[in-house]
């Protein structure tokens, strides 16, 4: 039976970093956007794992606009609340890593079975694809937001199968994210780390991921062959 594949989104599919223009242009320090854009991502994500320990969930866009206006405050830009709004809105429209496309054409076309997996609300995620010319190449997003809870949280990979009543062996999980592909492996499911940045560690957790690429075409090459 085909292996179904399920891809993260932010860093995976869509380069969160593509934000780093719009910062340029609205930061008084230009200079400031890459660190700005890293921070800003960063605590998006320590920001949901927070929220989950606590037991109070909130939407991702949320965590995203919280780590803006933290790292606006850290960094001392001295955003407005409009530019905040535009910032936000920016990450909407973020672009898509140029492999993508691709592929998910080869590996569709190999007969097998691809989606979104994503912190990111069902609306949001699929909006965003959208508009980064993805969503004609998925056949379905799948949302944490349906169960409340973020990743790792092992209930999102079982609500994952769920969804797509797959059994463990059978589902991988694409990620460029390394805590995202600990807490699948940690689920029971298969696991691709996305190294996009060479200089990228991987968790010291003793565990390894089924597979590590550079790409998604170097995952396409080894999953179809």
């Amino acid at each position: 039976m085909q292996p179904v594949l399920a891809f993260d989104v932010y860093g995976t599919l869509i380069d969160t970093q593509g934000v780093k223009v719009e910062l340029e242009r609205r930061l008084t320090e230009p200079d400031k956007a890459a660190e700005f854009a890293r921070r800003w991502r960063d605590k998006q994500l320590e920001y949901s794992f927070r929220h989950g320990l606590m037991g109070a969930y909130v939407p991702f866009s949320q965590c995203t606009r919280e780590a803006l206006v933290f790292t606006d405050r850290a960094l001392q830009t001295g955003l407005s609340d409009n530019d905040q709004d535009h910032l936000m809105a920016v990450y909407a429209e973020l672009p898509a890593f140029a492999d993508v496309v691709p592929a998910l054409d080869q590996l569709r076309d190999a007969g097998m079975r691809c989606v979104a997996f994503s912190n990111g609300t069902a609306d949001a995620v699929s909006g965003l694809l959208k508009r980064a010319g993805v969503d004609q190449h998925m056949d379905d997003v799948v949302s944490v937001d349906d169960i409340k809870r973020f990743k790792p949280d092992p209930s999102v990979y079982a609500f994952l199968r769920t969804r797509l009543e797959t059994r463990p062996e059978q589902t991988w999980l694409i990620s460029s994210n390394p805590f995202d592909v600990i807490g699948a492996t940690h689920a029971g499911l298969r696991s691709a780390w996305v190294r996009r940045s060479s200089d990228a560690p991987f968790d010291p957790w003793g565990g390894e991921p089924d597979m590590t690429v550079t790409d998604l075409e170097a995952l396409a090459e080894r999953i179809i062959r």
